[in-house]
């Protein structure tokens, strides 16, 4: 028996469309693994104010997911809607239950002479996680079995272990310095 979750795919827009448009294809479509529950691009007025955004991404994407995917690219540890998904899908609030969390690095992604990630290229509140044991990383996988796997366990996590959401929220995207996101 196939165990689908809803799934909600953070990423950077503009450089990893490519992968999230992939990943949904490969993964609800053709596998239907997942039910997406993800924004797509125009369905957010990005001239709103900040809190909005919080607000409505919180309440019309993640109130009914359970699972929270971070696709990692070269720069989405920059990204402010990032780590503002990853911290409103792992809070639990009287309105939305708390989601799993696991991310996916692309094969985009710079990893020098080594096969594992650098701590600072990826999202910081994901690398909390990663930590703490509430979330999973993996390298990027076509593998329908394997991902319905890696997504099923983080579903079973959110409710096991404490996730760690304790950092200040980004006010804005990060600049180029590596370690600006330490605190």
């Amino acid at each position: 028996m196939t165990q689908r979750h809803k799934v909600f795919v953070s990423y950077h827009h503009a450089n990893d469309q490519e992968y999230r448009d992939k990943f949904e294809s490969l993964f609800a479509d053709r596998h239907d693994i997942i039910v997406s529950k993800s924004v797509q691009i125009g369905d957010i007025d990005i001239n709103l104010k900040t809190e909005t955004i919080r607000q409505k991404i919180r309440d019309e994407y993640l109130s009914d997911s359970t699972v929270t995917v971070i696709l990692i690219g070269s720069e989405t540890w920059k990204r402010k809607h990032v780590d503002w998904e990853i911290s409103s899908s792992i809070r639990s609030t009287k309105n939305n239950s708390r989601s799993g969390l696991l991310g996916i690095i692309l094969p985009s992604y710079p990893r020098g002479s080594t096969s594992k990630y650098n701590q600072y290229t990826i999202p910081p509140r994901l690398y909390d996680n990663l930590n703490c044991g509430f979330a999973s990383i993996y390298n990027w996988n076509n593998d329908p079995k394997k991902v319905q796997k890696w997504i099923h366990e983080a579903f079973l996590r959110r409710n096991t272990i404490l996730p760690s959401n304790s950092r200040d929220l980004y006010i804005n995207n990060c600049s180029d310095n590596r370690l600006s996101w330490e605190n």
